[in-house]
């Protein structure tokens, strides 16, 4: 059975996408194997595409004719239209059999009060700090110098997830949206988090058969 491998939070259009390293990830893709794009893979904020983040949508449609890609929705591309999609699939979640749930995990917050009052204030505060000629790092980043309430996302993130897959009899979930790479387990559920294209380390989750492992990707050579 071919693998799937799974990355979410590329970003493309932000400065802080590691667009030209996720190329670089892409060349290195086994024949047959499936792609989850796991949300966000455009940042809304985007006005104009860099070239080297065109590269990647012209790649993208390139890989769609010979491996199955999943572009699943998230909170930032939701409304996002790709200019001649190929045979990209897009889908809200996607699972592979009883074996992995794919969700971005933004739906997992939309009723969190904790998480609202959390965007809401870091955005602010951060395009404050950044008037005031503080360091331009992508809003995530600087959200982790807050650890408590940080935490506070990560775990919501993490119980909705595996409380949905419970539920629905999954053994493991990946999500993104929260820009944090870690794999644990919960009552049983195994809980993947791919992190973000955005800071260095990167990571993927690899899927073969029913076995899954989150991984660093760490290529011979780095393309910014």
């Amino acid at each position: 059975m071919p693998k799937t491998f799974v990355v979410s939070d590329l970003h493309l259009g932000s400065r802080f996408s590691r667009a030209g390293l996720f190329l670089d990830f892409l060349s290195g893709l086994p024949e047959g194997a499936t792609l989850i794009l796991n949300g966000d893979v455009v940042d809304h904020m985007c006005r104009v595409m860099p070239p080297v983040h065109a590269q990647v949508f012209d790649r993208l449609r390139a890989e769609s004719l010979r491996r199955p890609v999943i572009w699943i929705r998230g909170n930032h591309d939701e409304e996002h239209q790709m200019d001649n999609p190929a045979r990209i699939e897009f889908r809200t979640s996607y699972s592979l059999g009883r074996t992995l749930h794919a969700e971005h995990g933004s739906d997992f917050t939309s009723e969190s009060a904790i998480y609202r009052v959390f965007v809401r204030c870091f955005r602010a505060f951060h395009n404050f700090l950044i008037l005031l000629g503080a360091e331009r790092v992508h809003v995530a980043f600087f959200a982790k110098n807050f650890p408590r309430l940080y935490e506070a996302l990560r775990r919501h993130v993490r119980r909705k997830a595996t409380e949905y897959a419970r539920r629905n009899g999954f053994g493991a979930v990946t999500c993104g949206h929260t820009h944090f790479a870690e794999a644990t387990v919960l009552d049983g559920v195994h809980y993947f988090n791919t992190g973000s294209w955005t800071e260095e380390p990167v990571h993927y989750l690899e899927v073969d058969g029913t076995a899954c492992a989150l991984k660093n990707y760490e290529p011979a050579r780095q393309t910014h």
